[in-house]
C-alpha cells in the first residue's frame, strides 16, 4: 500500500484553487455562493483561494455594478462574481500519428483557436525529423490562434504506443519505437514546455467523458477503430495504464474466437472488399476500395457491401463482448475518423452482444471524429494546469 501524502497547508492550497478553477471554468460567471456550494469550502476559504487567483492572474472579479441590485437595499451588497481570463495563457493538444499529426491551440476553458495538420514523409524517419514537423504544426497552429510559444502552459500529447504513468513509451515492438524520439524533452528544450505524453486511445477516452457521447461516464471504454483497434479505458473516471502501460492494448485479439487479429473497421472494410468485391457498384473480386466506400455502397444497396458490414458488426461485437467480460464497462464507444460512418453498424453489434456476453454495455459512436485524440490532448494538459495553478507562471 502507498503512503498517503501529508495534508499540508501547501497541499490544500493546491487542492482548493484547483476545485475552484475547475468550477469557475466550467461556467461564464460564479458567486462566491456558488463555489461554496461546488466546492464544499468555506465562504472564507473560498473568497481567499479567489482573490489568491486574482492576483496570480488566473481570474478576474466581475464589476458589482454590473450585477442586478438587490431590492431591499438593507439585504446587503451584491453577491462577489468571479470569472475565468481564459486567455491568461494557453495549451497545445497533440495527436501524433505514424503517417501525420495534428496540433490543436485552446484556451483555458478548453475553446480551441487554432488548429494545424502535417504529413511525415514516411513512417521510418528519423527521430529529428518528426520532432521538427510536430514542432513546426505547434507554432502553425498558434499563429493561427493568434499566440506565441511562451504562452503555452502545458501540451497533452498521443501517440499509438504503451506510455507508462510517468510518460515513458513502451518501446518493445517495431511500431511502437516509432515514437519513442525524445519528444518531451526536444519540446522542452526549445521552448521550455511541459509535455505531458500519453497513449492516443487513454486522450481518447478523456476527450469522448469530456465533450463527447460518453459525457460523465465514470466507467467508459473508448475503441480507435481505424485501421488498428486500440482501447482507452476509465475506471471510476481513473485512466488504466498498467504495470509498463500498456493496458487497453488489444494484441490479445489474435486468440479471441471469431476475432483473429486487431485490424480495425478501415482495415477489414479494404481487406473484404479485395476478397467480395461490390457487385452493384462495379467494384470486382480482388480490387480494394476504401472503408467509405463499402459504407456507400452498402447504404444503397449493395449485397456484397452489405455482408461485409455484417462481418464487421459480428467481429466488433466479439471484441466489445470481450472487453465487457473483464472490465465491465457502462458505455464502449467507437471512435476515431471512422465513427463517422460507424452508426449503421450500432443496431446489429447490440443485437449480438447478448449472444458474447451476459454483460453487455450501452455502445455509442464518438461525435468527435478524427479530432477525438486532440480533444482528449487539451484536456489533459487542461488538468495539468488547474492541478498546478499556484505554481505556473503567467506570461504578461
Amino acid at each position: 500500500m502507498q503512503p498517503t501524502a501529508a495534508a499540508t497547508p501547501q497541499l490544500l492550497r493546491r487542492v482548493n484553487a484547483r476545485s475552484v478553477l475547475g468550477v469557475i471554468r466550467a461556467t461564464e460567471v460564479a458567486t462566491g455562493t456558488e463555489l461554496m456550494a461546488r466546492t464544499g469550502l468555506t465562504r472564507a476559504s473560498v473568497i481567499a483561494v479567489c482573490e489568491d487567483l486574482i492576483r496570480r492572474g488566473w481570474i478576474s472579479e466581475v464589476d458589482a455594478r454590473g450585477a442586478e441590485q438587490p431590492a431591499n437595499p438593507r439585504k446587503g451588497r451584491p453577491a462577489r462574481r468571479f470569472e475565468l481570463n481564459s486567455r491568461a495563457g494557453f495549451v497545445l493538444g497533440l495527436d501524433i500519428g505514424a503517417a501525420t499529426t495534428t496540433a490543436a491551440v485552446a484556451d483555458l476553458r478548453g475553446t480551441v483557436l487554432g488548429r494545424s495538420s502535417q504529413s511525415f514523409r514516411a513512417a521510418d524517419i528519423p527521430a529529428e525529423e518528426r520532432i521538427g514537423i510536430v514542432d513546426h504544426a505547434c507554432r502553425r497552429a498558434l499563429a493561427a490562434a493568434g499566440t506565441s510559444p511562451e504562452r503555452v502552459l502545458a501540451v497533452g500529447a498521443g501517440i499509438a504506443a504503451p506510455v507508462d504513468r510517468d510518460g515513458r513509451v513502451l518501446a518493445n515492438q517495431q511500431f511502437w519505437s516509432l515514437f519513442d524520439v525524445g519528444l518531451r524533452s526536444a519540446l522542452h528544450e526549445l521552448h521550455g514546455w511541459t509535455v505531458l505524453l500519453e497513449n492516443d486511445a487513454n486522450l481518447a477516452a478523456l476527450g469522448e467523458r469530456w465533450r463527447g457521447s460518453g459525457a460523465g461516464v465514470d466507467d467508459l471504454v473508448v475503441l480507435l477503430a481505424g485501421e488498428r483497434l486500440g482501447a482507452g479505458v476509465l475506471e471510476s473516471g481513473r485512466l488504466l495504464h498498467g504495470r509498463s502501460g500498456a493496458a487497453g492494448e488489444m494484441g490479445y485479439l489474435d486468440l479471441v474466437e471469431g476475432v483473429g487479429s486487431s485490424d480495425g473497421i478501415a482495415s477489414l472494410a479494404r481487406q473484404w472488399s479485395a476478397a467480395e468485391g461490390g457487385s452493384g457498384s462495379g467494384v470486382t473480386p480482388g480490387v480494394t476500395v476504401g472503408a467509405r466506400r463499402v459504407f456507400q455502397d452498402a447504404a444503397a444497396g449493395d449485397a456484397a457491401a452489405l455482408a461485409i458490414l455484417d462481418r464487421i458488426c459480428d467481429r466488433m461485437a466479439r471484441v466489445i463482448a470481450s472487453v465487457a467480460s473483464f472490465i465491465n464497462p457502462e458505455q464502449v464507444v467507437i471512435g476515431g475518423a471512422v465513427a463517422e460512418s460507424a452508426g449503421v453498424l450500432l443496431p446489429r453489434i447490440t443485437e449480438l452482444l447478448p449472444r458474447f456476453t451476459a454483460t453487455p454495455p450501452r455502445v455509442t459512436v464518438s461525435p468527435l471524429g478524427g479530432s477525438i485524440v486532440s480533444v482528449g490532448a487539451v484536456r489533459h494538459a487542461l488538468d495539468y494546469v488547474e492541478a498546478n495553478a499556484l505554481e505556473l507562471e503567467l506570461a504578461q
